[in-house]
């Protein structure tokens, strides 16, 4: 009597079947690649903006961070800079009193948690994310953009 079972060609053409599916799966849900790198993007720049705010709040000294749109680069205090993604568009919402260069935008932080506020949106056709800091308390929210309805 022999034994059944599945051979090793037959296991490896399973699972890359499913490989291929859970990718295409993973592209059609997420918006992509390019969506994932304005997502981490837009997360980074969120958690920058946050501890802009908690070291205003903690030195008892105004703190900024300043954006540069179309080299897209950050800089923040301490030191702290990097680089956005690549792809789509990068969009600076803010006070006009506040931008050190033209082309440039900047998010001021005071010693209270207040800020200048502002919005800075990460795009790529019709899908993006927003980061949104609050003028009168300082909150930075991540928000995927455009939003949906309630």
């Amino acid at each position: 009597m022999r034994a059944r079972g599945f051979s090793l060609l037959e296991m490896l053409l399973v699972l890359a079947l499913i490989a291929t599916a859970s990718l295409l799966a993973l592209a059609a849900y997420g918006g992509g690649l390019r969506n994932l790198q304005l997502r981490d993007g837009a997360r980074e720049l969120a958690a920058q903006l946050r501890f802009t705010r908690a070291l205003a709040v903690s030195s008892g000294q105004p703190q900024e961070l300043v954006l540069d749109p179309h080299a897209r680069t950050w800089q923040g205090p301490a030191g702290r800079h990097g680089r956005l993604p690549a792809a789509g568009e990068v969009e600076f919402i803010g006070a006009r009193a506040t931008r050190p260069q033209p082309g440039q935008g900047s998010v001021r932080f005071f010693p209270d948690g207040a800020a200048t506020g502002g919005r800075i949106r990460l795009r790529d056709g019709d899908t993006g994310w927003d980061v949104d800091i609050a003028w009168l308390t300082g909150e930075v929210r991540l928000q995927r953009w455009p939003r949906e309805a309630p």
